[in-house]
């Protein structure tokens, strides 16, 4: 099983093993620092902790932890230039699958500004993005996701994340890879299966966002288990428990 998308750094190593025990074998990690930050030093040296540290405190655990790394909306700084020349460089060497997690939050000039730079670096690069939307204005925030992209990047080089019933309308008709976060507060295992059982195992990738919120560290082979448990067939939910996202990453 692959995990897609969680913040290994928030997490410790007996939830590594834990998850290796259950049946994760890898996982994506994404950057997010949860404090405010003013300095862009601070910021890469948070990525680089990912990139450096928290990799190897997985893999002594049993966990194969890709990485994907980018400035969150909620960490823009407008000073940001040298996280883009480090972008490049991860890309360069192979040491990233993707630039993650972007994406708008309270639809500030600054996110904006940020998510489009972004965007572009991803285009210029031909790399993967890992998109987030907020608990809050969901929809709104969405639309104008939804609206920036295409003008940056095909659809099919981004993932959109923490997908539900209020905004699956908005996407599924689209080319983008959609991601369902099975967590407290935005989605439980049932409604990640009804999601799955009306629009197919084809487009998603199964995700907890494990982070220093609430979170079910387990969520993902929960869903899983549920869904050989309801007799869904082993090819479909092969897709979503790691076919997807190895397709998808190249990984």
């Amino acid at each position: 099983m692959i995990d897609t998308h969680i913040h290994a750094d928030s997490r410790s190593g007996e939830d590594f093993r834990d998850m290796y025990l259950s049946g994760i074998d890898s996982a994506i990690t994404c950057s997010y620092y949860p404090y405010r930050i003013d300095a862009e030093n601070i910021l890469l040296n948070h990525l680089n902790r990912i990139l450096e540290f928290d990799t190897k405190r997985a893999a002594e655990y049993g966990i194969d932890l890709k990485v994907a790394l980018g400035i969150h909306p909620t960490n823009s700084i407008a000073k940001n230039e040298m996280i883009f020349e480090s972008l490049h460089k991860w890309i360069e060497e192979k040491r990233i699958i993707a630039i993650g997690e972007i994406g708008l939050e309270d639809l500030t000039d600054l996110e904006i500004e940020t998510f489009e730079k972004q965007l572009d670096i991803a285009d210029e690069t031909n790399s993967k993005v890992i998109i987030h939307t907020p608990r809050k204005n969901k929809l709104e925030v969405l639309k104008v996701i939804l609206d920036i992209v295409p003008q940056h990047l095909d659809e099919n080089q981004a993932v959109i994340d923490h997908i539900n019933r209020d905004i699956i309308g908005e996407v599924i008709d689209k080319d983008y890879m959609l991601g369902l976060t099975v967590q407290p507060q935005k989605l439980d295992v049932a409604g990640a299966i009804d999601i799955l059982e009306e629009f197919g195992f084809d487009r998603f990738l199964l995700n907890s966002d494990m982070s220093n919120k609430p979170s079910d560290i387990l969520s993902v082979p929960k869903t899983i288990r549920e869904l050989e448990r309801l007799g869904y067939d082993g090819s479909e939910i092969e897709k979503v428990s790691h076919k997807n996202a190895e397709k998808y990453f190249m990984i």
